[in-house]
């Protein structure tokens, strides 16, 4: 004890520390003074992601099923589903309306479920883009400076000139996003207000999809009584559900294999970089199985979902079961090895795999084999899908499932077959904050892109 104790030294983390437990750890630890003293503090937990008030409706529209989620975002970013409707498809195809009464009868029946269970009605969704053939482009929009400060007029400017330059004719943009911009010859920067530069350049990453798919799809909605919030494209909706804020910003390929089509998106430094569609999906499997068999689609989806897998194993010749063939008396069945079912199934999944990997070298993102591949989606919960996708990409690969979600119809790894669903209600409740994406569904105005310039100053 000393009549003089000395004050506690306050440290950068705001912890109060008295100086003899300061060196007895500093001892005990072997480590200089000097060197304690010159490590960085330790960052901030983030903040919160800003989240829309209200509650809101998406509504994925598949080829093989429809979704529809009535919820809202609590303020600690968690999202919570109050209804949902879950049907299967018709009058869809890649995502295309080609029959419009069956499409609007499907569209009633699930959103009708959803508004029932959450005791409200919608007037307005949020929709998955995968039809209008959506291609993915990257702009760089340049204005000179003449060595002043960057202001946010200018910002405003060189974004409205890409959108410019992005627009082709029986095309419509679906987002705009600045994935960075390069004063001079300085790049990677976020927010380039105050930068002295001679030019000014934005890196614009572009979505668009062909018009009149897109009038077609609103109209059909429209018959069900429902008005377009606006569309999101759906592997990025994907993104936004599936994948950890880390994986964004070290980057990530998501793949989300649904019935119809198999959707690819790539991000890093968390922006969207890359999307691309392929016109193969779990759908394809499902024909491939019951050509091979003989056997009924509704058959060939039961038997792919409870026996399927990617690859053959040395035990699945002595593992069989019984099917109905096709024109066979009912009760009369055969069996089959699963030997021979995942002989039918494996050559697809490794063509669709293949065309993945032929997408992502097309596109210049080939060379990233050290970053992660997140499969997700209907068709990826086929048993050994993960191995097979390493071994074709060659990269690391996990299964990807909805995060930071309650109320699913699903949970677990079937959740993945939500992904896309679970995405579009992210964005409605203030993901695209984050991602500050320059396109609004309203016509190009200055009041639209000022709304733009609004979102970097947050």
């Amino acid at each position: 004890m000393t009549d003089n104790p000395q004050k506690p030294v306050m440290l950068s983390n705001r912890t109060a520390v008295p100086p003899e437990e300061r060196s007895i750890a500093r001892k005990s630890s072997g480590r200089a003074e000097s060197e304690i003293l010159s490590l960085p503090p330790l960052d901030e937990p983030p903040p919160p992601r800003y989240v829309r008030p209200g509650v809101f409706g998406v509504l994925d529209i598949g080829s093989t099923k429809m979704t529809c989620l009535i919820g809202r975002a609590e303020t600690n970013g968690m999202l919570r589903i109050l209804g949902y409707g879950w049907r299967r498809s018709h009058g869809i195809r890649n995502g295309t309306v080609i029959d419009f009464a069956e499409a609007e009868r499907a569209i009633r029946a699930t959103v009708g479920q959803a508004e029932e269970a959450a005791d409200r009605r919608l007037d307005e969704v949020t929709i998955n883009l995968s039809c209008g053939q959506p291609t993915s482009n990257l702009y760089n929009a340049r204005m000179p400076i003449g060595g002043r400060e960057v202001t946010e007029a200018d910002m405003e400017r060189v974004v409205a000139e890409g959108q410019m330059r992005a627009v082709a004719e029986g095309r419509s943009v679906i987002h705009t996003m600045p994935i960075g911009f390069i004063v001079d010859d300085i790049g990677g920067l976020v927010d380039p207000r105050g930068q002295l530069c001679e030019q000014l350049t934005a890196r614009l990453h572009v979505v668009d999809a062909a018009s009149n798919a897109l009038a077609t799809l609103t109209s059909a909605v429209s018959r069900a009584e429902l008005k377009v919030r606006n569309f999101v494209s759906a592997p990025f909706a994907s993104g936004l559900a599936v994948l950890a804020e880390d994986e964004r910003d070290l980057g990530a390929t998501v793949i989300d294999m649904g019935g119809g089509t198999t959707s690819i998106a790539v991000f890093g430094e968390g922006a969207l970089l890359h999307t691309s569609f392929i016109p193969v999906g779990g759908l394809h499997v499902t024909r491939d199985l019951a050509g091979y068999l003989s056997v009924s689609l509704d058959e060939a989806e039961r038997l792919k979902t409870k026996y399927g897998a990617a690859d053959v194993a040395i035990e699945d010749s002595r593992d069989t079961f019984p099917v109905q063939l096709i024109g066979e008396r009912t009760g009369s069945l055969n069996r089959v090895s699963r030997a021979r079912l995942v002989t039918a199934i494996r050559p697809r999944i490794e063509e669709t795999l293949e065309l993945v990997r032929d997408r992502l070298a097309e596109a210049g993102f080939g060379r990233a084999s050290r970053e992660r591949v997140v499969i997700t989606g209907g068709a990826s919960l086929l048993e050994g899908l993960g191995l097979t996708a390493a071994r074709i990409l060659n990269r690391p690969v996990r299964l990807g499932r909805p995060m930071h979600i309650s109320g699913l119809p699903e949970t677990g790894a079937n959740a993945a077959g939500f992904a896309t669903a679970s995405g579009l209600l992210a964005w409605a409740t203030g993901a695209d904050a984050n991602f500050k994406d320059a396109y609004s569904p309203e016509p190009r105005t200055q009041h639209a892109l000022l709304r733009f310039i609004q979102r970097l100053r947050g």
